[in-house]
């Protein structure tokens, strides 16, 4: 049995063999894969209410735009009222992890119906809402670069961007001029 722990202990295996559980490196939530999203819902399910498509247009690519200006190379997701994807633009050179971060940031904003940097500002200091975030399959870490589209007190959908190196608040600054821009209408 000694040999069995210590080869236990040295392969990396003690836990299971003294009856502890690892830990997993990241939150095991089930999050069902897209054909089995797809199967569970209706053929013609419309989107929610959102921005119409050719205002996301112009105002996604404002915000690639203002960004290239910036030097930043990003995508941008603008979302309908809970989140879904209107339009995603990826500028040229922006990374392909930018374009998953944005649904991240998107769905922060459309949750907590507040800019992610605030969110982001909330969480450290509210530890409850930080372990709320953490275990929310579709945000996991909370970044500054999403901005809620509200039509008065209406949520009507986010306005996401991700990949800017300079500084993290240069996400959320592209975005903030792309709407000062193209102003919701």
């Amino acid at each position: 049995m000694k040999i069995l722990l210590l080869t236990a202990v040295s392969a990396g295996l003690a836990g299971p063999v003294l009856g502890q559980i690892p830990q997993a490196p990241f939150p095991l939530t089930y999050v069902p894969s897209v054909p089995v999203r797809i199967e569970g819902m209706p053929r013609d399910l419309p989107r929610a209410k959102g921005p119409a498509l050719n205002y996301a247009i112009q105002l996604a690519k404002a915000a690639v735009d203002e960004c290239a200006a910036r030097g930043e190379r990003v995508s941008v997701l603008v979302t309908d009222s809970v989140g879904e994807p209107v339009v995603l633009l990826s500028g040229d050179g922006a990374g392909t992890r930018s374009q998953l971060i944005t649904s991240t940031k998107a769905a922060a904003a459309v949750k907590y119906r507040m800019s992610s940097g605030e969110v982001e500002k909330k969480a450290k200091t509210d530890p409850k809402l930080a372990a709320e975030i953490a275990a929310n399959p579709n945000i996991g870490t909370i970044r500054a670069g999403a901005l809620v589209l509200m039509n008065g007190a209406e949520l009507v959908g986010a306005l996401a961007v991700s990949g800017a190196k300079q500084s993290l608040d240069q996400d959320e600054a592209c975005a903030q001029a792309a709407l000062a821009k193209v102003p919701l209408r």
